[in-house]
């Protein structure tokens, strides 16, 4: 009997200490953690930390980090989006390059673009035609933005220079100068082609 309570006992002790652990972890990674970080990154990183939002005379026009879609001709385009540029629906087309339905696509955008920009579809660039991982990406590399300029100006009725000097002016560079590829943000360009003054 002695050792059937001591079993008992041992056991009792093993469990409550197991609840002990569980609910200190719960609240130290549950709760305590995220808060700590999430008050950190807002204080360091206020902007990022609300979505990186851009904002034009106190309202809210878009987001740093989510493409939209332009298709006057007045503008520069972005990539296609398997998302439907909604950021609440984040996803790539998850179709394989021999996918008939995406080849098909491809071609037909293809044909698209190199109709209204008046180049060969062979000097289309990949991004152009490729959607992103996320479905949302922001933006277009230097190459695809210089596809675009004339049209842009012309539908502007500008110098096609002023163009390509905006674009070197908006074109970002790898993330710490080593990830990532040189980059337009589409909005960003946009925006400064009709002369808004961006606030953060």
């Amino acid at each position: 009997m002695a050792d059937s309570n001591t079993v008992s006992a041992t056991r009792s002790a093993s469990w409550l200490a197991a609840a002990r652990a569980a609910i200190v972890f719960i609240l130290i990674c549950g709760g305590l953690y995220p808060l700590v970080i999430t008050t950190v990154g807002g204080v360091l990183f206020p902007h990022q930390a609300t979505g990186s939002l851009i904002e034009i005379d106190g309202k809210v026009v878009g987001s740093e980090l989510v493409g939209q879609r332009f298709t006057a001709p007045e503008y520069f385009h972005g990539r296609p989006s398997a998302a439907g540029y909604d950021p609440f629906s984040v996803s790539g087309s998850n179709y394989a390059p021999s996918n008939p339905d995406l080849r098909a696509r491809v071609a037909e955008d293809s044909e698209a673009i190199a109709s209204r920009e008046g180049v060969s579809p062979d000097s289309i660039p990949v991004d152009l035609l490729a959607a992103s991982g996320s479905g949302i990406d922001p933006h277009i590399s230097p190459e695809s933005a210089l596809l675009q300029a004339e049209r842009v100006a012309a539908a502007r009725d500008i110098p096609v220079s002023e163009v390509h000097d905006l674009i070197k002016q908006v074109t970002e560079g790898p993330t710490f100068g080593v990830f990532g590829q040189p980059r337009v943000n589409v909005l960003k360009i946009n925006l400064a082609l009709d002369g808004k003054e961006i606030s953060d």
